[in-house]
């Protein structure tokens, strides 16, 4: 049974952290598992099936305030084209329970770095080398794809921290995540329309519930000073994170 009295506002959440910080998806996959009753393999092809159109609605708000950096976006999103598909099939072949310890890891990883007081470099490398740079950015691309397709976190929870580090401008690196989440999410779907499932009722009401955040969470993200939502994220992904490994080893 459905509990959507908890589901509904944590996929209103989801999208607006998606919009705001980039990686609020990493919590969907855990509220599907807990107020919908959804195994660990379908709840992830659920969750990136919806981020296909957090994606398509983050793009179109990041670009008309001018966000999206396409000189650094394209080589991104072309790298997780092709991973996200790779991706999704070493999902279907992994054991539920490492897939949990897995996601419970990136999901403190997202934590820690949003809490990290170390912003990485000063500004990108490679600057002086547009080819060698590129190639960078195709690098970066094809790990957040995989990630994408093998978790269902969706790209930016891997982009967005990876770019940060690199020296990459935070703003930038969030409207560059808002256009691989498309690529990645399809890319990854793909995946798992042939090697996994998914549950396409509860995707339908929770993608309306999510579009609905990421509105907000743009607006803010564009508005104030974003620090002390990403601080409440940072906490959240680490107590989300802990919780999923103690279930999962049967601690709890």
């Amino acid at each position: 049974m459905i509990d959507w009295l908890w589901l509904a506002p944590t996929a209103f959440v989801v999208g607006t952290l998606i919009g705001a910080v980039g990686i609020g998806g990493v919590l969907l996959i855990p509220a599907l598992t807990a107020f919908a009753g959804l195994g660990i393999h379908e709840a992830m092809a659920t969750a990136l099936f919806t981020f296909i159109f957090t994606g398509v609605t983050g793009t179109a708000l990041f670009q008309r305030h001018g966000s999206i950096d396409w000189r650094i976006t394209v080589p991104v999103c072309t790298g997780a084209v092709f991973c996200a598909f790779i991706g999704a099939w070493m999902n279907s072949l992994t054991r539920p329970a490492m897939l949990a310890l897995i996601l419970a890891g990136i999901i403190i990883f997202a934590g820690v770095y949003t809490l990290a007081t170390w912003r990485g470099l000063q500004q990108p490398p490679l600057q002086n080398c547009p080819q060698a740079q590129r190639r960078l950015l195709l690098g970066i691309g094809a790990t957040a794809g995989f990630g994408s397709g093998f978790t269902g976190v969706g790209g930016p929870a891997l982009s967005v921290p990876i770019m940060v580090l690199f020296g990459f401008p935070t703003l930038a690196s969030i409207g560059t995540s808002q256009v691989i989440q498309i690529i990645a999410a399809a890319s990854g779907t793909l995946g798992n329309l042939q090697f996994g499932s998914i549950n396409f009722s509860i995707a339908g009401a929770v993608t309306v519930l999510e579009i609905a955040g990421v509105f907000l969470g743009a607006r803010i993200v564009h508005a104030v000073n974003a620090d002390s939502l990403r601080k409440f994220v940072a906490v959240l992904c680490i107590v989300v994170g802990a919780y999923l490994i103690a279930r999962t080893l049967g601690w709890i």
